[in-house]
């Protein structure tokens, strides 16, 4: 029986990444033939023209797609489940290369969120990778704010005094503020930790992360638990409805009231990756299926 209810559930998904692909494909299609024939411009600047077009068309059909709003129904937490499950889905059009990956917008931490109990949980994480625990002190430099006294906690300013410091805005800003820690402590000890699976790049301090959903990295941070002990949490990703069906301990489960928790959290995060001749974009941003709102866009061109 579970074995014929996983076919279907791996045959819903492929009929759902067909029909995506389908529509897709002819929406944008259409807009590009129209570039290509109303601008014979500079390549780099026809290339923004497609990329702008394909992100607005991406954006029209999740706005309409039946498929989409009904995984926003908390009732129907499956189908959000098999939403997230969809492979990468690689198309192409008018000579530009695609490939729409959906995740959710909920499974890791938001470093700006940091509170005094959030610090206690990252320093027993970070201590269990060998990590100096200064390394936080950085981190909540980063995300605090100009400060009128100059009364920060590290020197990373100081090498920086331009550094973007209200909240962590990218994988890039990240790679600057560790490369500061690792030539300050001359450690190399981040290397332990995957922080692409970690953290997620927001200004919003109340995100809750969905358990559903969550890494085993940060199932490692929220229960201060072993990498096996997470990655088996994530193994049940799907089923999660109630603090009982999680089956944590005691202790496990007194570690997670530190976080603010979710069961149910139907925020896409889109990825777009697009490639043109030598051209290419990795385009991402938040879509809440809801309110039906984009947002936290993130542009490398």
């Amino acid at each position: 029986m579970k074995h014929r209810m996983k076919c279907n559930k791996n045959a819903i998904a492929l009929l759902i990444t067909v029909m995506f692909v389908i529509v897709i494909t002819v929406a944008i299609g259409f807009g590009l033939q129209q570039v290509n024939k109303a601008a014979q411009i500079v390549k780099d600047e026809s290339f923004l023209y497609q990329t702008s077009i394909i992100v607005e068309d991406i954006l029209k059909i999740l706005k309409t797609s039946p498929d989409i709003a009904r995984a926003g129904d908390a009732n129907a937490s499956e189908e959000l489940f098999t939403l997230l499950s969809l492979p990468p889905m690689p198309f192409e059009s008018s000579g530009v290369e695609i490939m729409l990956t959906f995740h959710s917008a909920r499974a890791k931490f938001v470093p700006a969120s940091l509170d005094s109990k959030k610090i206690e949980a990252l320093k027993e994480y970070i201590s269990n990778k060998m990590i100096n625990i200064q390394y936080i002190d950085i981190l909540l430099d980063s995300v605090g704010g100009i400060r009128a006294d100059n009364s920060y906690r590290s020197a990373i300013f100081n090498e920086n005094p331009y550094l973007f410091r209200d909240y962590i805005a990218s994988a890039q800003h990240l790679e600057q503020i560790n490369d500061f820690y690792q030539r300050e402590y001359n450690d190399n000890s981040l290397k332990n930790i995957q922080f692409e699976n970690l953290f997620y790049f927001s200004a919003d301090k109340n995100t809750s992360i969905d358990l559903n959903y969550a890494t085993s990295e940060v199932w490692e941070l929220m229960l201060n638990t072993t990498k096996e002990r997470a990655e088996y949490l994530v193994q049940n990703a799907g089923a999660y409805e109630s603090e009982e069906s999680l089956n944590l301990t005691s202790e496990e489960l007194e570690n997670l009231k530190r976080f603010a928790t979710s069961f149910f959290e139907p925020i896409l995060l889109v990825d777009i990756e697009i490639k043109q001749n030598r051209s290419s974009a990795h385009i991402s941003f938040e879509y809440d299926i809801n309110s039906k709102k984009e947002s936290n866009f993130v542009y490398e061109i």
